[in-house]
């Protein structure tokens, strides 16, 4: 009870405090400043991935079964394309007003507007299973779009907010995680669904049968939200976070913070780097079952389980990017590493998709997957560390916006050289961007901020004493889903530890 009071009683103050925090640029690290591990990390992160999911899947089931839609819709390859550069388009205009929501609302009004607005498009979509009835999926589509923006740039915020300073990295690798395997799932399942067949009667079974499916998994996840999702701990994660709550937020004004971010030159290299990379991802995921059908006819299923390649394997880098991060916090030399190797697996599937095997298309797309779709953390991370203490939602929302920029410039771009030219000028266009990307993200300055503030910042015993026991841990969220309501010996050792230490101080137990 005592730790719902104070959730409440922290939450109107907290909620923008990030980048309040930042008006002058510095933070004033103060001794005595204690921060906690809760459990509920674990549930808040796992359910975003799981809306997340539901919104990335939603993206690609038209793409990836682009020639199906554009027979029951009787319209053009191009304006089924437009299905999922909806997402982009929309995200452009909307992210400023939703990141200044997040900075003054705080995670749990953006999660439920998020979640809310992809359960609506999933239920509009159910109403234009009908041949002359493209223009109410379009908007369906628009509204997923819509909620995209609420989604798209929470990751970072998530692990700041939630996670101590030694696992920000891997939780925002698994916040990241849901959109990838919402792609993974999007590539695999619409083709299973809905097969390639004349009959328009059982063609519109089919697609009703994937729409009403999605559906109902909005729906619960919306439900869960509602009843689940918390705005912030009690106590804050790290000694970054202890630092931005203790600030007064008076000066702040979101405008300033948009502005000194975009002023920081090493940060708006990584805003132009990360479009480029995460831009190619997105063209490249729409227009793979164009390229794949362009040298392999009649393999959709292929298509699209040649995109779940790239996406597990891009799964798998992110989750290993970002245990490597937190490891050794090398944010620069792990960035352009991976920057580098997209490029270099963008050129091998360009010069392997043409040559008439396709277990060398699965082979040399899992490789750009890998390394192309497991960069998407590292930008956010990386991002976060260059701007503290300003909100890494405001951050995220540039990089973001970056993405989306290029996404639509990239996709139309490819597009075009892959219907007048072939598949080989539509990813030579892409891989020769991908280098001037490389090049932009090796002269980047690497200033780790939130580092530096974590490593300077007092600590008071309380504090040393997590760290020393163990706080923090990520093997920490295997225990978590064994004994999801009890403290772990290391948590209850510490307690006493803290009580022992710290007398004047009195702390509740880490439960749900």
């Amino acid at each position: 009870m005592l730790e719902q009071m104070n959730v409440r009683a922290g939450a109107a103050t907290a909620a923008g405090a990030g980048a309040a925090a930042a008006a002058a640029g510095e933070l004033k690290l103060k001794p005595g400043l204690d921060t906690r591990l809760y459990r509920r990390r674990w549930v808040i992160v796992g359910l975003f991935s799981c809306y997340s999911l539901c919104n990335a899947f939603q993206w690609i089931q038209y793409s990836i079964i682009n020639n199906i839609f554009m027979k029951y819709y009787n319209v053009s390859s191009f304006t089924i394309d437009w299905l999922a550069m909806i997402y982009f388009v929309v995200y452009i205009p909307i992210i400023f007003p939703v990141t200044w929501l997040l900075d003054k609302k705080g995670l749990r009004v953006i999660a439920l507007c998020g979640c809310g607005l992809n359960c609506c498009g999933a239920w509009i979509k159910i109403a234009s299973v009908r041949p002359d009835l493209f223009a109410v999926t379009f908007l369906g589509q628009a509204v997923c779009g819509v909620a995209q923006v609420f989604i798209l740039g929470m990751p970072s915020r998530i692990a700041s907010v939630w996670f101590g300073s030694h696992e920000v990295s891997t939780a925002c690798s698994i916040a990241v995680f849901g959109n990838q395997l919402g792609v993974a799932v999007g590539f695999l399942v619409p083709p299973i669904l809905v097969p390639n067949i004349d009959d328009l009667d059982k063609l519109t079974y089919h697609i009703n049968v994937m729409f009403y499916g999605t559906a109902a998994v909005a729906t619960l996840l919306f439900v869960l939200v509602i009843l689940v999702f918390q705005e912030k701990p009690d106590i804050p994660p790290s000694q970054a976070q202890a630092a931005i709550h203790a600030n007064s937020p008076q000066d702040y004004t979101y405008i300033q913070s948009i502005l000194q971010m975009i002023k920081s030159i090493p940060f708006f290299l990584l805003i132009v780097t990360y479009g480029i990379n995460t831009g190619s991802y997105y063209s490249v995921s729409t227009l793979l079952n164009k390229m794949v059908l362009s040298h392999y006819p009649g393999e959709e299923l292929n298509a699209g389980r040649i995109g779940l390649t790239i996406v597990v394997s891009g799964m798998v880098g992110s989750i290993i990017c970002g245990i490597w991060l937190d490891k050794t916090q090398t944010y620069k030399q792990t960035t352009l590493a991976v920057y580098f190797l997209s490029f270099a697996g963008m050129v091998v599937f360009t010069f392997t998709l043409d040559i008439g095997y396709l277990w060398i298309v699965f082979l040399t797309g899992g490789l750009l997957g890998f390394f192309m779709t497991g960069y998407l953390p590292l930008g956010f991370e990386f991002g976060a560390e260059l701007t503290y203490p300003q909100s890494e939602g405001t951050s995220s929302g540039l990089l973001n916006e970056a993405a989306q920029v290029f996404g639509i410039i990239f996709t139309i771009s490819q597009g075009k050289l892959i219907d007048h030219f072939g598949t080989k000028a539509g990813n030579i266009f892409i891989f020769v961007f991908l280098f001037v990307g490389t090049v932009l993200t090796a002269i980047i300055k690497s200033d780790l901020k939130r580092q530096k503030a974590n490593l300077h910042a007092p600590q008071n015993p309380s504090i040393a004493t997590n760290h020393l026991l163990g706080y923090g841990s990520t093997t920490s969220m295997i225990s978590s889903f064994i004994f999801p309501l009890r403290l772990l010996p290391s948590e209850r050792l510490s307690h006493k530890a803290e009580e022992g230490i710290c007398s004047s101080i009195i702390l509740n137990e880490a439960t749900l």
